[in-house]
């Protein structure tokens, strides 16, 4: 794990350890403590039950919570950086309110497990009571301050995340559909539904629509066969909303090429639908970004480039000298077109993709607000807000709010 500095874990431990009253611990993929003793060694296969719980951290895209002996919880959050797992930090372990019995009660259990009774009777006294909503909060608290504080990027695990969400918002409809007795096949209103959101660029309301075009899809045949067929019809809608808008968007419509060969390739249902909706996520981008008279070619790369480039510090001069203009004639040529200055679409799709972290991840703003470009958060809060009507932290508290409403529903 040569990217852990000492420096990194104490600072994750100390703060941690302020808000929880917990010092976490960092492990390797086998389960084992880097540094410092280990008092749960010898307890029967808890380095086995580790290294399972970071892998489910890795699929799930959030913190594992696991018990290393009954009536006892400890949660693992996996440190992924682009796509490489360098181990994971644990928090834990706490006896469970609704199993934590007596400290005599929880020693015995340890006692059984391999460990000497005056050491199980250490570690029971030791042991806090927690409710499992506790439990699940602290997990939370330990990703967010992690990553936070590291400033890792864990796209693999944001994308697990995102997945599985998008899943169980298609398994909701399919529920609906069967409770309600609904025909399977989705509707034209869907599709001109699903046209109209993703031309606005409205994603949260796009992807809810295109879930539940893609549960009338398995609902009216499991087949595969018959999935990629349909899949490949609602890649077709999606490429029509592209060039309705603008024949001239041939970069949208290569890749939407890319995307139907994933859906031809694709071996389950799961597959085709997460094809689709980063097919989705990519028009909607493109769209909003493009969707705007791109007959000059410098303004088209110009575009391109702030799309490619939004993340670094660039400016109207450093877009100029990438398309080959002296930056006053690159500035009247983009807001000629466009309607904005190069600075304004720069903030706007910096702001979008600020968006998009806000729905799938837990990151926190400061860090959303680096990510996305913005040398301060304070310049994203106040851009965000221009933007949207509102801040970040209250974007993502009535997103929060309005999925919490559609599960109780």
């Amino acid at each position: 794990m040569p990217k852990l500095s000492q420096r990194l874990m104490t600072e994750v431990g100390r703060t941690y350890y302020r808000s929880y009253g917990i010092r976490p611990r960092f492990i390797d993929l086998a389960g084992r403590v880097r540094l410092g003793d280990d008092p749960w060694a010898g307890v029967g296969a808890v380095r086995r039950k580790r290294s399972v719980a970071l892998q489910e951290s890795v699929n799930a895209g959030a913190a594992s919570v696991f018990s290393p002996v009954p009536g006892l919880r400890a949660w693992v959050v996996a440190l992924e950086d682009r796509r490489m797992v360098h181990g994971a930090v644990m928090g834990g372990e706490v006896a469970a309110e609704d199993r934590a019995g007596t400290v005599e009660e929880r020693a015995a259990e340890l006692g059984e497990r391999g460990l000497t009774r005056a050491e199980a009777r250490r570690l029971a006294r030791r042991l806090p009571v927690w409710s499992e909503a506790r439990i699940r909060e602290a997990g939370r608290g330990l990703m967010e301050t992690f990553y936070r504080i590291s400033g890792w990027q864990p796209e693999l695990m944001d994308e697990n995340r995102l997945r599985l969400q998008q899943q169980q918002q298609i398994n909701r409809a399919v529920e609906d559909l069967r409770n309600n007795g609904q025909n399977a096949l989705y509707t034209f209103e869907k599709e001109r539904a699903l046209l109209a959101h993703t031309r606005a660029g409205d994603r949260n309301e796009a992807r809810r629509i295109l879930n539940e075009m893609l549960a009338a899809i398995y609902m009216s045949s499991p087949q595969l066969v018959v999935l990629r067929a349909r899949t490949i019809e609602l890649m077709t809608c999606l490429t029509r909303a592209a060039i309705e808008d603008n024949p001239l968007m041939e970069p949208l419509i290569e890749r939407n090429h890319t995307y139907t060969e994933r859906v031809i390739a694709a071996r389950s249902f799961e597959d085709l639908s997460t094809a689709l909706m980063e097919a989705l996520d990519d028009f909607i981008d493109g769209i909003y970004l493009h969707g705007v008279n791109r007959s000059n070619q410098k303004v088209r790369r110009a575009l391109d480039f702030i799309s490619a480039h939004f993340r670094q510090r660039i400016s109207l001069r450093t877009v100029a000298e990438a398309v080959g203009l002296s930056p006053c004639r690159l500035a009247h040529l983009v807001k000629d077109l466009t309607g904005r200055t190069v600075s304004q679409i720069i903030q706007e799709v910096r702001v979008r993709h600020g968006q998009q972290l806000l729905d799938r991840t837990d990151r926190s703003c400061a860090r959303i607000a680096y990510e996305v470009g913005f040398g301060d958060q304070s310049y994203f809060i106040k851009h965000f807000k221009r933007l949207t009507g509102t801040t970040p932290g209250r974007y993502r508290r009535a997103r929060q709010g309005r999925l919490r409403g559609k599960e109780r529903v």
